[in-house]
């Protein structure tokens, strides 16, 4: 599971997109309303519900979670701590992590007050078997049953890494969705879920849930969510710091000048690491850009500090520097005894000593490729990020001084995805699926399992289209490792290859924070309560929903 990302930009401004005013505001009967008012800068959305595909309004936006719910919940802010019985009340693994049991909740019902069912479960993994473009994650399911409310499932190799992302898994039901003719282009205009929650309105700008009459677990004091997709980072900076929007993840550069002294008392954020990535991710089947020894020489000359202190506002994504473009100090002792000390500075002409030993040639100040073409690269990224717009102009900047003419193509986010999803790019900033171990840094970029045809849709990594048969050996090895020094050796030649391929050029490390206010609403997870990431659209954020409580 990834972490999704927006960013917001400046100090507050006059709010760009009126449209989204239209929300209560919380600080004027919002909380007796018991309304909780989300924003994202993500844009205008068309109408999808479709819980599956990341491109949807529902995955965007982080409402599917208040919709679908999960078998298990997942807290990647404390990777030690267990599962949280959620659908399923117990989950048990066998033969290596080949075998998983589970025994569903009793007393579940969906939305329309049909019963939820062992069979809707072994339906939902069938339905991610036997449909690849939904079965985003990759896992390799293949035995399913179920008898009364046990559900058995079966996979052809150790589920050892994949323990989150079958666990967190949400259960959509058999009686809707066995009637999709096409259930990975479907739109879901009525998505019947199991969550406390149901679909109330969509329009591009505000969709609005609201509470069940009934629910297996106590209802929550929160009676309406309202999501508003603002048109830019200064529209949901300026949201959060007037109390229009009551909880987001947004990057503030000024954050304290431009929201948390609104409001010092209620105003808070919290942004705990998890282990994942971000970078530049080149497509490695677009020409000059399928040769790792130019990608190699670009990631040369790549200012992180810059990155860091100007993109990142010095706190919101930290650097990572090493070569193998493991964060630190989380991955520390993971690091191969070979690159411990091999941390990127800029080296230009380092650089371009490595480009012409390579067969690239210099014309005055212009980089040219074996077939004497001068080097380009278009680095897209959706236009109202305003971090990843940043980094993406010091990196255009780095890259011209090594002869490479690159340009930045702002797209909104929709458009953005669906690119990224087709693998219609030069290089784009993304970042990594995250997880309880390295594994899945390196397998969002280098899984050969993950990798589709240019054209092709429905990824969850691997979004360069890499192809290497050693990197997904060695992922492989690491997956169904029966020791860790198996794992260990599979850890550290995942690292040579990256090295040597340099497919992404990390530069910062993830997080898994957010905005809140404590005005209307409390019971948020923070340093004194690590019960969750607070990233509004992870699977977590239903559980923050149901511990808020009414602050008066």
């Amino acid at each position: 599971m990834r972490m999704r990302r927006v960013c917001a930009a400046v100090a507050a401004t006059a709010l760009a997109f009126t449209g989204a005013c239209s929300a209560t505001n919380p600080g004027s009967g919002g909380n007796s309303a018991g309304v909780l008012n989300v924003g994202m800068p993500n844009g205008p959305q068309t109408e999808n519900n479709n819980p599956f595909l990341n491109s949807s309004a529902s995955s965007s936006l982080g409402y599917r979670r208040l919709l679908f719910e999960p078998l298990a919940m997942v807290n990647e802010v404390k990777v030690t701590d267990q599962p949280k019985p959620w659908l399923a009340t117990k989950f048990t693994w066998s033969d290596n992590f080949h075998k998983l049991s589970l025994t569903i909740r009793d007393g579940v019902t969906w939305s329309d007050g049909k019963p939820l069912t062992a069979e809707d479960v072994a339906y939902t993994f069938e339905l991610l078997k036997n449909n690849p473009g939904l079965n985003i994650e990759g896992v390799p399911y293949q035995d399913i049953s179920f008898s009364g409310s046990e559900v058995t499932v079966g996979f052809p190799k150790s589920q050892f890494v994949n323990q989150k992302k079958i666990l967190e898994q949400f259960v959509v039901p058999k009686h809707q969705w066995s009637t999709f003719s096409n259930p990975s282009t479907e739109t879901l205009k009525d998505p019947i879920g199991s969550g406390p929650y149901t679909l109330k309105s969509f329009t591009p700008q505000t969709v609005t849930l609201s509470i069940r009459d009934k629910y297996w677990q106590e209802l929550p004091k929160v009676k309406e969510l309202r999501y508003t997709s603002y048109s830019d980072n200064n529209a949901q900076t300026n949201a959060l710091a007037t109390g229009a929007a009551e909880w987001s993840f947004v990057f503030i550069p000024n954050y304290q000048a431009a929201y948390t002294s609104k409001d010092p008392q209620n105003h808070k954020l919290w942004f705990p690491p998890v282990l994942g990535v971000h970078g530049l991710w080149f497509n490695t089947k677009a020409k000059p850009w399928d040769d790792p020894a130019l990608r190699r020489a670009a990631n040369m000359v790549v200012n992180r500090d810059d990155i860091f202190m100007q993109g990142e506002a010095g706190y919101f994504y930290p650097k990572v520097d090493n070569i193998t473009g493991i964060p630190t100090p989380a991955g520390e002792s993971f690091i191969a005894p070979q690159f411990k000390d091999k941390k990127m500075s800029v080296d230009v002409e380092g650089a371009k000593k490595a480009l012409t030993e390579a067969g690239y040639t210099f014309d005055g100040t212009t980089l040219k490729g074996k077939d004497g073409a001068p080097v380009t690269i278009e680095l897209t990224v959706p236009s109202g990020w305003s971090d990843y717009v940043t980094d993406l102009e010091i990196i255009k900047d780095n890259f011209s001084k090594i002869g490479i003419n690159a340009t930045v193509n702002l797209q909104n986010a929709d458009a953005w995805t669906k690119a990224l999803d087709t693998g219609d790019f030069g290089a784009a900033m993304h970042w990594t699926n995250n997880g309880l171990t390295l594994y899945d840094i390196y397998q969002s970029i280098m899984d050969g399992a993950l990798y589709k045809p240019i054209g092709e849709a429905g990824v969850n990594g691997n979004y360069g289209r890499f192809e290497s048969r050693a990197a997904t050996k060695a992922l492989d090895d690491f997956a169904n490792a029966p020791d860790e020094s198996v794992r260990n050796a599979a850890l550290q030649e995942l690292q040579k290859i990256f090295v040597q391929e340099m497919p992404v050029i990390i530069t910062s490390a993830a997080n898994g924070g957010g905005q809140y206010s404590t005005k209307n609403w409390i019971g948020w997870p923070s340093d004194q309560d690590q019960y969750a990431p607070v990233q509004p659209t992870l699977e977590n954020a239903l559980d923050i929903v149901m511990k808020l409580r009414p602050a008066s």
